[in-house]
């Protein structure tokens, strides 16, 4: 099989990480008999150095052209100054509307072997954590309407958080589809005890899970959601929200897996050309010191192949690669905590290793 991949390698240690991937790709490649070509674009504040635009039309054409698209992550202090329409982020949020991205998809499991890398304590963890955050990527606030007017002598800033039905709907039956194929639970966080948006939301949500009577819909506020995947993780199996409540519970709901390091996300839309990124920062204080945790963009590229590509086989062996170097005691430095029996690699090494075992 055939596809072209766009790579957008990203600020400050995000290069580091796409290269580790792409070596896991071509050898997946090599031995699936695949042929990847590979197209690189543009974006973030590697793009605003490069044509003084975080995400110039130019780089959006390369991503709409491609099978699918894999990031690393954008920013750095460099670019902490620029005016809010030029900082590196809004690049992200131009590549995702551009390529009608609404739907982000963030699991939350953990990894047996990092058990003790949890925060939580040993007896929720047993439990098990693994659930997938659902979250609305290209509407609400972060794309309404933001101003900020002068008022009665004082500046006063206004954000609104629009939805429609429809952006609604298409991101609450991916909700119920994801949630068929799991363990056929459905959990929509909102806060409509206060907001319209939010009301909206459970009366469309309410619509569709007359047609997925298989699946245990509930609902539960914002506020309570964050404390209870803290609680008790394991009650849940699909999470379906708006925008920035999920762009904070997934964040969160990584912390709990023991490293943001590990974790993975797709954003895609309608087709099957999606956005696949680690869902961590650029790291800039271990840029170029060969420390940063490869495995998350590993772990995406794997979800590309899969969600995109059809690749199952190719991404389950990615999986089981990783899972046996874990196995193998190798962990990166926000890994390692000295443990018996475990040993501390870089961001090359653990790729390495990754190989060897494909």
């Amino acid at each position: 099989m055939n596809k072209t991949i766009a790579l957008i390698y990203g600020d400050c240690s995000s290069p580091e990480i796409v290269t580790q991937a792409v070596r896991v790709l071509d050898k997946i490649a090599e031995k699936y008999g695949h042929t990847f070509t590979y197209t690189r674009a543009y974006m973030g504040g590697e793009a605003i150095d490069k044509f003084g635009d975080p995400l110039p039309q130019s780089q959006l054409n390369i991503c709409l052209a491609s099978d699918s698209v894999l990031l690393g992550a954008v920013g750095g202090p460099k670019w902490e100054g620029m005016p809010g329409d030029k900082r590196p982020e809004k690049g992200l949020l131009r590549l995702r509307a551009g390529m009608g991205l609404y739907s982000n998809n963030r699991p939350a499991k953990i990894w047996p072997q990092l058990a003790d890398a949890s925060p939580l304590k040993p007896s929720i963890v047993e439990k098990g954590i693994d659930f997938i955050v659902v979250r609305e990527l290209i509407g609400g606030v972060y794309f309404g309407e933001h101003k900020t007017i002068e008022e009665n002598g004082e500046k006063k800033a206004i954000d609104t958080m629009p939805y429609s039905e429809h952006e609604i709907e298409r991101i609450g039956r991916i909700g119920f589809e994801t949630a068929m194929k799991r363990r056929k639970k459905l959990t929509c966080v909102d806060k409509a005890n206060v907001l319209d948006t939010s009301r909206l939301w459970r009366v469309v949500m309410h619509r569709l899970a007359a047609e997925y009577p298989e699946v245990e819909y509930g609902e539960m506020f914002v506020d309570n959601a964050a404390m209870q995947i803290c609680k008790n993780p394991s009650q849940f199996d699909v999470i379906v929200t708006e925008n920035m409540f999920g762009d904070i519970l997934s964040d969160e709901a990584s912390e709990i897996t023991g490293s943001i390091g590990m974790v993975p996300s797709s954003s895609l839309g309608a087709g099957t050309c999606g956005l696949y990124e680690p869902i961590h920062g650029s790291a800039p204080d271990i840029a170029g010191q060969d420390v940063v945790n490869p495995i998350a963009c590993i772990l995406s590229a794997a979800m590309m192949l899969r969600f995109s590509f059809g690749m199952s086989a190719e991404a389950d062996a990615i999986e089981a690669a990783v899972s046996a170097v874990l196995d193998d005691g190798l962990r990166t430095a926000d890994l390692y905590h000295g443990e018996p029996g475990t040993t501390k690699v870089g961001t090359a090494a653990v790729t390495d290793a990754i190989l060897a075992k494909l």
